[in-house]
């Protein structure tokens, strides 16, 4: 699985008819678990060697008047938290071995000012 993150935003509202950009900020507060694991592939036992967790945390203020190349500024955080490798490896539960997961679990929201929250895309599951 490859799962970088490589954010593209439109400067409109996806779920907008208007063109005026309202684009005021981007967020983005997630955490992962992910195991390294060996696999035997005659009899497909799976043997976790390292759990790691971590965490991913974007806020980026945006301002769509400004000229190209200033418009985003990164807000928070300045450095993200480091991996942490667990001292000790915990079992990869079932659910995480079947779909939906990572990219296919994702939402994406548009959480305007005033009213409610929209999905813009929801999960592929």
């Amino acid at each position: 699985m490859n799962d970088n993150f490589y954010p593209s935003v439109t400067w409109g509202v996806p779920v907008s008819d208007s063109n005026v950009p309202l684009l005021s900020s981007i967020q983005r507060d997630q955490s992962f678990t992910t195991w390294l694991v060996a696999i035997n592939q005659a009899t497909s036992e799976t043997v976790v060697l390292r759990t790691i967790r971590w965490r991913m945390q974007l806020h980026i203020q945006v301002d769509p008047e400004n000229p190209l190349g200033q418009r985003a500024v990164l807000k928070e955080p300045v450095a993200q938290e480091q991996p942490q490798i667990l001292g000790k490896n915990e079992p990869i539960p079932p659910n995480a071995m079947v779909k939906p997961n990572a990219n296919d679990a994702q939402v994406l929201m548009w959480r305007p000012k005033k009213g409610d929250p929209v999905v813009v895309i929801p999960p592929k599951y």
